[in-house]
């Protein structure tokens, strides 16, 4: 039977280790507005919404995110040790939708157009049909409370997809297969439509 060479052991187990979820780095949210149990964490954004504006050398979560994506979309369960490790787990998911779309678009201008398209879809909130998490977030208290949510998820899920579109397509507006490929991933055994 063929072994793996000695010297190539410590890069296969370094390559192949993927025992462990990424979690977010906003643990601490103190201080921060909540809605439906979900921090309203501070984003780098120009989009208007009700979040936060984040120092621009700063990570935000759509940061953590779209690092993340690649590994944490493998997990199909997800231990959750903060708050926001919630917020990741959404737009984790939402970042796989957003590939699906543009997993037939040849061009930037194309997956433009259908990131675009995906951002003028309803956004559901916790207790809604479509929502793709019952259980994960509260219940909103209040229709003030719901609305908040739903311009927050709308600004946050607007602001993944511009940054998504600048890793999934090269400069040159061909897309980056090392990214689409994951479009093909089912993440926590949802299936995206």
């Amino acid at each position: 039977m063929w072994e793996l060479p000695v010297n190539l052991r410590p890069l296969y187990t370094q390559a192949f280790s993927w025992k462990m979820v990424h979690h977010s780095s906003f643990v601490d949210d103190e201080g921060i507005t909540k809605a439906c149990g979900c921090p309203l964490l501070p984003l780098k954004s120009h989009i208007k919404g009700p979040a936060p504006v984040s120092d621009q050398d700063r990570t935000d979560i759509v940061d953590e995110a779209i690092t993340f994506f690649r590994a944490n979309v493998f997990f199909r369960n997800f231990d959750i040790k903060s708050s926001a490790d919630k917020l990741l787990i959404y737009l984790t998911f939402y970042i796989n939708v957003a590939l699906k779309r543009l997993e037939g678009c040849r061009t930037l201008a194309e997956g433009t157009k259908a990131i675009i398209n995906l951002g003028l879809e309803k956004v559901p909130v916790p207790g809604e049909s479509g929502f793709p998490f019952p259980g994960l977030f509260a219940l909103p208290l209040s229709q003030p409370e719901a609305e908040l949510f739903r311009n927050y998820l709308k600004q946050i899920r607007e602001e993944t997809s511009g940054r998504l579109l600048s890793v999934a397509y090269r400069p040159n507006g061909t897309p980056n297969k090392w990214w689409l490929a994951f479009a093909k991933r089912k993440f926590m055994n949802i299936i995206v439509p």
